[in-house]
C-alpha cells in the first residue's frame, strides 16, 4: 500500500475545514492524510512551510490576499511543481472565469467548486499529487477557452493586477456584500 498524500487545507471558515477534515478521514484515511489546517494567508504559509504537505487544499478567496498569494509566497511554480513543493488544488464556492484563470496562472493544478462529494475530492486530491490537472468539466471550459483565446486572459487580471493586496482583499469583502464598516471591521 502507497503512503497517503499528504495534505494541509486552507480555508478562512472554521465549519467549512473541520467538515472537510471530517470527510477526509471518513472517506480517505487511506489515501490522504491531513496534516494542518489554515485560515488566512499568513497561517498557510507557515503551515506549508512546517508540514511540506504534497498537496495543498486551498480556498481562492482568503483574508490577507487570497490563494494565489499563497501560491506566490510559498515559491509555487506555475504548471510543475519543483521537488520537495507542495501541489495545490483550489477549492471555492465561485465558478467564475477570472477566479479559476487567476488560480491557475498563480501556480494550481487543478479548480474544484465547494459542491464536489467526499469521493469525488479524495480522487481529486490523488489525481494532483500525481500532477494530473484536475476540472469539473464547466472549469476546464473557461481555461480551454483562455488558452484558445476566447476570454482574454490579461483582461481577466489587469484591474486587479494594479491594486495591492489590501485594496483586493476591500474589493473582494465588497463583492461579498459586506457592508462598509464590516469591511473596515475585518
Amino acid at each position: 500500500m502507497s503512503q497517503p498524500v499528504r495534505v494541509v487545507v486552507v480555508d478562512d471558515h472554521a465549519m467549512f475545514r473541520a467538515g472537510v477534515r471530517a470527510e477526509l478521514v471518513a472517506v480517505g484515511a487511506a489515501e490522504v492524510e491531513v496534516l494542518a489546517e489554515a485560515a488566512d494567508v499568513d497561517s498557510a504559509v507557515a503551515a506549508i512551510a512546517q508540514h511540506a504537505p504534497d498537496v495543498v487544499l486551498l480556498d481562492v478567496h482568503l483574508p490577507g490576499g487570497g490563494g494565489v498569494e499563497v501560491m506566490r509566497r510559498t515559491s509555487a511554480s506555475a504548471g510543475a511543481a519543483t521537488p520537495g513543493s507542495p501541489r495545490y488544488l483550489a477549492l471555492s464556492v465561485s465558478d467564475a472565469a477570472e477566479d479559476v484563470i487567476g488560480a491557475i496562472r498563480g501556480g494550481a493544478r487543478g479548480y474544484v467548486t465547494k459542491t464536489i462529494t467526499g469521493p469525488e475530492l479524495v480522487a481529486a486530491i490523488g489525481r494532483v499529487a500525481d500532477g494530473d490537472a484536475v476540472f469539473s468539466p464547466r472549469l476546464a471550459g473557461f481555461v480551454l477557452d483562455a488558452f484558445a483565446g476566447s476570454i482574454e486572459v490579461a483582461a481577466v487580471d489587469e484591474d486587479l493586477d494594479r491594486l495591492t493586496e489590501r485594496e483586493r482583499e476591500v474589493m473582494r469583502l465588497i463583492a461579498r456584500g459586506y457592508a462598509y464598516k464590516e469591511v473596515a471591521k475585518e
